[in-house]
């Protein structure tokens, strides 16, 4: 299955109505409220920003290193700054922004550690960087447990396309080694109830089959995904499923004055 840009930017909006509430603390401790320029590394298609469309105290900007998922932000807040670049590498002065944060990025960027100290490097002394949310596919729990194959096609997945499946117990430590300071860190909890469960299931099923697709699995384990997807489809209907994968966030302080 080919995942299209509308496809991703659903799930993007997907992945924002997971972190809403966190975003809310960690914008409330770090000082959204007084800053005037923030930056979005790694924003594709704006769907964070789309929170931010009332606010007009600050500008947003974001950074993407994709072209077309720029094109679909822009279209869809054209008063705000989205440009094309490398996280590892930002084309912005020292200091530039009061908050930098990312959100589900760091798992995909071949040096994270990179990463966080660029965003360490564009933000002012006294402001804060921000990583809302990393997973940790280490620590997964699938019920029924016939269903955790569905977690160990997903890390080999991730680990085929250059990502790390275990982001999220690192981000400590990248913080630590960047210099910043004040650090806090933890997990976003796992709680859903059964009529509203956390996960969408045929969105869910869309990001699953086309990483499926890209592990050209063998047939007698081709075979065996249609029934996995009915057994999956039955658990949360009975309020059996249980699906959990710890999603780290951390956020600390650059050196130096408050601005």
């Amino acid at each position: 299955m080919t995942l299209h840009l509308e496809d991703w930017h659903l799930r993007y909006l997907e992945q924002a109505r997971w972190t809403r509430s966190l975003r809310e603390y960690l914008f409330e401790k770090s000082g959204l409220n007084g800053s005037k320029r923030i930056l979005d590394v790694g924003c594709g298609t704006g769907a964070l920003e789309l929170d931010f469309r009332t606010n007009i105290d600050f500008l947003p900007f974001g950074l993407d290193i994709d072209h077309a998922t720029l094109n679909l932000a822009r279209k869809n807040l054209s008063a705000f700054s989205f440009i094309q670049g490398n996280a590892q590498r930002m084309p912005f002065d020292s200091r530039s922004f009061e908050i930098s944060f990312c959100h589900f990025l760091l798992l995909w960027v071949e040096s994270p550690e990179e990463a966080v100290r660029e965003m360490a490097r564009v933000t002012k002394p006294g402001g804060a960087v921000i990583a809302i949310a990393e997973p940790d596919y280490g620590g997964r729990i699938d019920y029924p447990e016939q269903l955790s194959q569905i977690g160990h096609w997903q890390v080999l997945a991730l680990q085929k396309q250059g990502a790390d499946p275990r982001s999220g117990r690192k981000l400590i430590e990248l913080f630590t080694q960047s210099g910043l300071i004040e650090i806090e860190t933890g997990v976003i909890g796992g709680r859903w109830t059964t009529d509203s469960p956390i996960i969408n299931f045929e969105s869910e099923w869309k990001i699953i089959e086309a990483d499926l697709e890209s592990l050209n699995l063998p047939s007698s384990e081709k075979a065996s995904i249609l029934q996995i997807k009915k057994q999956d489809s039955a658990a949360w209907l009975e309020g059996r499923r249980v699906l959990y994968v710890p999603i780290f966030y951390a956020w600390g302080r650059v050196p130096g004055f408050s601005y």
